[in-house]
């Protein structure tokens, strides 16, 4: 199983390396031979020797470097995307995949059009908060913590629906993006360490591909009461509190 951290040294907010981190131990647990690739800005991805592609979040600066840099790839990405390669992008990584990004300036960058929808900036101030969303990935929710400066308007298939926090268009109950086997979101936390019923759904989704079927009863079994028994009990803690917040706002 080979994957590519794209250009971690620029998109490496929030811990978001836990990601990976977590990822590769679940599939190495599995028996799954796994190889990390961490490509650099200033070097070219080969997306067509992997399995499965990740990018974090990044200052808004450093996101729009990377936009320039994946435009000059966006063909071997979009090819990646198109042929139903694995994807997950975290933080305000996923607005650069939209037609266009526009900052509160009114200047303009277009992004790679791999998916209709538009982000609009502003520096103002940031929109941070706690969040409780569902999926039809899983039915169990997912929780982590947002922080962005962006509305995003035309999103047709969103990720997930926001049961407590922000969405696309800051109080729309729809958050995220989905296309194919591409997932983006603002969630942060990490992502995958915070969510493990989220991480076995991406597992199972992956060893698919290696072995022509997804986790086995009893490998799912042993993940739960092993590698991922801490993360599970963190999360049932954290989803646990935030209901509680959730009944008290209603």
């Amino acid at each position: 199983m080979r994957i590519l951290h794209l250009y971690h040294d620029v998109m490496n907010l929030y811990g978001e390396y836990g990601n990976i981190a977590i990822l590769t131990k679940v599939l190495k647990s599995c028996n799954i031979e796994t190889e990390v690739i961490c490509c650099g800005l200033w070097e070219k991805p080969d997306f067509s020797s992997f399995d499965f592609v990740y990018m974090g979040a990044g200052t808004e600066e450093n996101q729009k470097l990377v936009l320039e840099k994946l435009s000059e790839e966006k063909e071997a990405f979009q090819e990646y995307v198109n042929k139903g390669g694995a994807a997950l992008f975290t933080g305000n990584s996923f607005e650069i995949l939209g037609d266009m990004i526009t900052e509160e300036t009114g200047k303009q960058w277009q992004g790679l059009k791999i998916l209709p929808f538009r982000v609009r900036q502003q520096k103002k101030s940031r929109l941070t908060g706690d969040a409780v969303f569902s999926t039809s990935k899983i039915r169990e929710e997912t929780v982590g913590f947002i922080n962005k400066c962006s509305c995003i308007e035309g999103i047709e298939i969103p990720c997930f629906q926001v049961l407590m926090g922000m969405g696309n268009e800051d109080r729309g109950k729809k958050e995220g993006i989905t296309f194919k086997n591409l997932m983006g979101t603002h969630l942060t936390g990490p992502l995958l360490v915070k969510n493990p019923y989220l991480l076995l759904a991406l597992v199972n989704d992956l060893i698919k591909k290696e072995r022509k079927e997804g986790l086995t009863l009893e490998e799912k079994e042993s993940l739960e009461k092993g590698v991922l028994a801490e993360s599970i009990a963190a999360y049932e803690v954290t989803l646990r509190e935030l209901k509680k917040r959730m009944e008290k706002e209603k």
